[in-house]
């Protein structure tokens, strides 16, 4: 089977996260600085299968949308002409970053690490294809 991967993107840098072959757990990649992102997704797609790519849409609480929706529905169309074969499906992105500033408490990150907004974002593109993996 192929891998599905998850973005969290941002206008700085995007969290990226990926499933194991069998679809069955999601794993931080890494971040990448969100103008490098098609180059590094490029890369990527040599050397492993993805056969779905999820992108966290930003939404406010009554499901309205933020400052960022339109940016991330931009980068997602510029994702989709780049790689055609891969099917994209946006996803509900409220609350990750929030889930992923707990997750790290929850691991025992000190403070400072807590601040690196690299783990923030890898931490949130995994709750993300977590969520989306649990739902299916």
């Amino acid at each position: 089977m192929a891998r599905i991967l998850s973005i969290d993107y941002g206008l700085k840098r995007s969290g990226i996260a990926v499933t194991d072959p069998l679809q069955i757990l999601a794993t931080g990649l890494t971040t990448v600085e969100s103008g490098k992102l098609i180059p590094f997704l490029k890369e990527y797609f040599k050397n492993e299968q993805v056969e779905l790519i999820l992108i966290g849409e930003p939404r406010n609480l009554n499901y309205t949308d933020t400052h960022a929706t339109s940016l991330v529905k931009e980068a997602a169309e510029r994702i989709r002409k780049e790689f055609p074969d891969i099917p994209i499906r946006m996803v509900d992105e409220r609350y990750t970053s929030k889930m992923a500033g707990r997750a790290m408490i929850d691991m025992g990150m000190r403070k400072k690490q807590r601040q690196d907004k690299a783990t923030v974002d890898q931490i949130a593109a995994t709750i993300l294809l977590q969520g989306w993996l649990q739902s299916r």
